[in-house]
């Protein structure tokens, strides 16, 4: 019918050329709607669980995941989550707020020709979260730009570090250079830390705030657990004694302290002994309020002393001491954990310290937990919930009490709630954008239909006087409609999709992080997002157009023969 010649094909050749445009421009602003939409839903979902997993186990009642009080590390509790088919992965997390300090900058400066110099060093507060052995490091390994992820693996605690390039440009930190980390407890701590990795996620409220440690270190710094020490006083006690006390940290501050004869308040006692031994220690902690459990107290730890006589051992300990009454001591290596006291009239005591390990490793600030499938997640934190209510477990004193008791579970869309209500409200914006531009390309395929049947009224006319019923002859418009609608939809196709592709692989439009979370305009093109949008939109055009073709069914075909 498009190829007839006269003023009909002059009249609807401009109108049905718009008409396909039309649908060309509402499938293609469809198709990148929906593509960049999906592609920043995901990015930002992926990336912000990266940093923080898709749901997290913390300590009943705790809500903060920076803040909260910690849990003890529980493999059977581990074991029991990872038998929940849709759990991907479970891992240890803790965090520790610190200011990270750059080096030492030298800026030269000449005032009225004289040369003189300013030293400066920039400061900037970061997270500090803790990763252990069982870490899954393959959000970091895609994002990371420079150098290599730590190795947490040792029997010792690691002194290497993962920032982000933000970071490392704020601080001029480059790759295995050294920088101070400083903490605030009781006391000020400074750790010296060595950088082996730059990430970069491109989601900026992130990268400037978190690095990456060994958990060890963060269990350490907030004073998780109990260490015990024993210590050698530096003074005598009635000029023949030695004082022997315990020097704990961690806990809550409230000491018992076993020196064998099961626990008591005394922290300490004199000595003088005459045979060698090892002094045993084990210390806890407990707590004066009524409402605390003793379950709440802390993992006891235990250390020792080594004591070797030699010499006449049956003399009185009377040391040698320097000016300031303090006992002269000889060091018998490097750490100081090894040393001897010389008494007088020949008698000699040779220490050794062994410290206790601490309780520390055995507290976590909570389990972060991998799922399978996004989708499924609100389901499976359901689940988690439903196991915490009927799983039981055994206190300290026997009593069997529900997990929900002690664990509380709450999902990445809690804990980020503003990211996720922004990123579900963008859906509506995709709804009422798909619904615009299709009613675009239906009031225009419309518009072109109408057009079509106006030039082809003798064609109307003829088949109807040949006995042709108007359900047919609707058939053939629409027949035609359709045939349009496809040349729209392939013209749509290949500048959506296209436009999809550059973004992608070229990243033609930039964004500010600071605003959007992202760097660049993220894409995400699916194969079924294409098929569904081009099915749809055929059969929701044509179905449409079914109105407009009733015009076909007013037309007399005695007075449409009759029309030049």
């Amino acid at each position: 019918m498009q190829k007839g010649k006269g003023e009909g094909k002059k009249i609807s050749r401009p109108i049905v050329r718009i008409s396909i445009i039309s649908i060309a421009i509402s499938l293609a602003v469809n198709l990148i709607t929906i593509a960049v939409v999906t592609g920043f839903q995901q990015e930002v979902r992926d990336k912000v669980a990266g940093f923080g997993s898709h749901a997290q186990i913390l300590k009943a009642g705790e809500y903060s995941t920076f803040e909260g009080e910690p849990i003890v590390k529980d493999p059977e509790f581990e074991q029991l989550l990872l038998n929940i088919p849709e759990v991907k992965n479970i891992q240890s997390f803790a965090y520790k707020p610190a200011l990270l300090q750059s080096k030492l900058d030298t800026i030269w400066y000449n005032i009225n020709g004289i040369d003189t110099f300013q030293l400066e060093q920039e400061i900037q507060g970061v997270v500090v979260k803790g990763a252990g052995k069982e870490f899954d490091w393959s959000f970091f390994k895609e994002n990371l730009v420079e150098g290599r992820i730590p190795d947490y693996s040792g029997a010792s605690k690691s002194n290497e570090i993962l920032i982000s390039e933000k970071i490392a440009q704020n601080l001029n930190l480059k790759i295995n250079e050294k920088t101070r980390a400083f903490f605030v407890e009781n006391n000020a701590v400074k750790k010296l830390f060595t950088v082996v990795g730059i990430f970069n996620s491109g989601l900026e409220e992130f990268d400037k705030e978190i690095i990456l440690a060994d958990i060890r270190q963060v269990q350490d710094l907030n004073d998780w657990g109990i260490q015990a020490k024993i210590r050698v006083a530096d003074t005598m006690i009635g000029g023949d004694q030695l004082l022997i006390y315990a020097d704990v940290n961690g806990g809550n501050g409230n000491y018992k302290y076993d020196w064998g004869r099961g626990y008591e308040k005394n922290y300490g006692f004199t000595y003088c002994d005459v045979k060698d031994t090892v002094i045993r220690l084990i210390v806890s902690d407990y707590w004066m309020e009524l409402s605390q459990r003793e379950e709440d107290s802390s993992i006891p730890d235990t250390a020792y002393l080594k004591i070797e006589i030699k010499g006449n051992k049956n003399i009185p300990c009377e040391a040698n001491v320097d000016m300031f009454g303090e006992i002269e001591k000889e060091y018998l290596n490097d750490t100081g954990t090894k040393f001897a006291i010389h008494f007088k009239h020949g008698k000699s005591m040779y220490f050794e310290y062994i410290d206790g390990k601490g309780s520390s490793e055995n507290y976590i600030g909570g389990y972060e937990i991998s799922v399978k499938e996004w989708d499924h997640l609100n389901t499976i934190v359901d689940d988690i919930k439903n196991m915490l209510i009927t799983q039981e477990t055994v206190d300290i004193n026997g009593d069997s009490q529900i997990l929900l008791n002690k664990y509380n579970i709450r999902s990445i869309k809690q804990d980020r709630e503003e990211i996720f209500l922004w990123l579900d409200f963008l859906d509506l914006n995709v709804y009422i954008i798909l619904i615009l531009m299709l009613l675009i390309g239906i009031i225009n395929m419309g518009s072109g239909l109408l057009v079509l049947i106006i030039t082809k009224t003798n064609f109307i006319g003829l088949f109807k006087a040949l006995g042709s019923s108007n359900w047919k002859i609707r058939q053939v418009f629409l027949y035609q409609v359709s045939f349009l609608i496809l040349r729209g939809l392939f013209f749509g196709n290949l500048v959506g999709i296209g436009f999809c592709l550059l973004q992608k692989h070229f990243t033609i439009i930039p964004l500010d992080a600071n605003i959007y979370y992202l760097n660049a305009v993220p894409v995400n093109l699916s194969i079924w997002h294409v098929l569904a949008l081009n099915v749809g939109t055929l059969i929701v055009c044509v179905i449409a157009l079914i109105i407009p073709s009733y015009v076909i069914t007013k037309i007399s075909p005695v007075k449409a023969m009759k029309l030049k």
